[in-house]
């Protein structure tokens, strides 16, 4: 894979118009604390600032290290096997969350989709969950096929999906220039409680970025296409939602409750100028999401090929494709579980925005507990190759202690609130910790190989020829 195609895992990863359409919407009206939403700018500059620094972070290692299982792998590095145990675990978990919550936005969109066209649906919540497994069909297809295919449809998706999501804002925003005001855009409640879960699903806007450090073993020059992808993704996202939401803040504060409260918030903006307009919006978010679900499940899946290879997962998962020689045994392990997941949502009869809320927050936090091992494991792994500086600690120092900054306020504002989402996210840790330490009891040679998978290789040194 050269550059561009591995910079597309990243772009899908994040899934800019998707998500800078539809997480804004969910953190407007306070969803997530049940209060007063906050400042949208502030929420999604804040979750910006800290992915910036995950990702000076990772770079380091990136330049040095081509891995298949990314923050799996550093952590090993860094700071040894069962907290690299840990860091897999809770990277796999936001992985799978975020595409089981992009299948459901799928779903949903297309839903809408269907409606705005006028098209009669008798049962909505039958036809999400038929959408919801054509999709992961789909996805499984596309992602045992190669990711080399995947990753250049999910680059077409989310260009085209970008394009659309542009005119259709520059044109909304045109029509509807005397009823708006971009002076609430910079007004806040004062509510850090809100500010800080809001945060939280703010990073679910940016977190996949890191996802093509999966992909050391597959792409061309690694040391240069990972370290490029992950340096400019967060802030090429970064730049798109912070346009996105000072637009939407404007927009949908000005919408009727019917439309801020719906599941579809800014479909249903766009239908009152336009039906039309609302389904070309639609469609766009749904591609987007679709792509950030092979996106996801193609970086979840390669963690868990490099822990079956490594004898610390069962090994039929780290078996490839006899043909495609993907990870055709883990995708078509986990991709059960993430299309299950939408579908006993929708057929619970839980509203499908609170299900995407606490999607994304039990993403985030899997996200965020990989970010801070991985983070913190940077001057250690600098340190054993004799490379570490005086910055190089201080980066780790400041990035590790801004994500556990974040994460303990958030949860301590969640579980305050009576939500589960942080007692569900701290079982899977403690899982982890428990699994790390029977490996190391009764076989600690398994424990020992974590981290051995992933070695560069001749090929992929940088010898002065031009990166394609």
């Amino acid at each position: 894979m050269s550059f561009l195609p591995v910079f597309a895992q990243a772009v899908a990863g994040v899934a800019p118009a998707g998500a800078m359409s539809v997480i804004p919407a969910l953190v407007f009206p306070g969803l997530v604390s049940g209060s007063a939403g906050p400042n949208l700018l502030m929420t999604f500059g804040t979750a910006m600032a800290v992915i910036v620094l995950v990702s000076l972070s990772l770079r380091p290692m990136a330049k040095r290290m081509a891995a298949v299982s990314g923050l799996y792998s550093y952590t090993a590095k860094g700071l040894g096997p069962v907290p690299a145990i840990t860091a897999g675990w809770s990277a796999m978990f936001g992985y799978a969350l975020v595409a089981m919550a992009s299948l459901l936005v799928v779903g949903t969109y297309t839903t809408e989709l269907f409606s705005n066209l006028g098209i009669p649906i008798t049962n909505p919540g039958v036809l999400v969950v038929l959408i919801v497994l054509v999709s992961g069909g789909a996805a499984t297809f596309l992602m045992v096929r190669g990711v080399h295919v995947s990753a250049w449809i999910t680059l077409l998706m989310e260009s085209l999906s970008i394009a659309v999501l542009a005119v259709l804002m520059i044109v909304y925003f045109v029509l509807n220039a005397p009823k708006l005001s971009l002076g609430s855009a910079v007004a806040w409640n004062g509510n850090f409680d809100s500010l800080a879960i809001g945060v939280v699903v703010a990073v679910s806007a940016f977190v996949g970025f890191e996802s093509p450090t999966t992909l050391g073993g597959e792409a061309y020059k690694p040391f240069i296409s990972v370290p490029r992808a992950i340096t400019w993704t967060p802030i090429l996202m970064g730049t798109l939602c912070l346009l996105a939401v000072t637009a939407q803040d404007a927009a949908l504060k000005e919408a009727p409750l019917n439309v801020t409260t719906s599941s579809t918030p800014l479909s249903g903006l766009f239908s009152q100028t336009s039906a039309a307009f609302a389904a070309a919006l639609d469609l766009g978010i749904a591609a987007s999401w679709f792509a950030c679900s092979i996106a996801s499940v193609n970086a979840l899946v390669r963690i868990l090929f490099c822990m079956g290879r490594e004898g610390v997962a069962p090994r039929n998962v780290g078996r490839t494709h006899p043909v495609f020689r993907t990870p055709s045994s883990a995708i078509l392990t986990v991709m059960p579980v993430i299309v299950l997941v939408p579908i006993v949502i929708i057929v619970s009869g839980a509203s499908p925005t609170e299900g995407l809320v606490n999607l994304f927050i039990l993403g985030a936090y899997g996200y965020l507990g990989s970010y801070i091992l991985a983070s913190a494991s940077m001057p250690f792994f600098l340190r054993r190759i004799g490379e570490a500086t005086f910055g190089n600690w201080v980066l780790g120092a400041a990035t590790s202690l801004a994500l556990g900054a974040l994460f303990w306020t958030a949860a301590s504002v969640s579980l305050r609130a009576g939500n589960l989402q942080t007692v569900i996210y701290v079982a899977v840790l403690l899982a982890s910790v428990i699994y790390a330490r029977l490996l190391h009891r009764r076989s600690p040679k398994r424990l020992d190989s974590v981290g051995v998978y992933d070695e560069p290789r001749e090929s992929d040194l940088f010898h002065g020829q031009p990166n394609p």
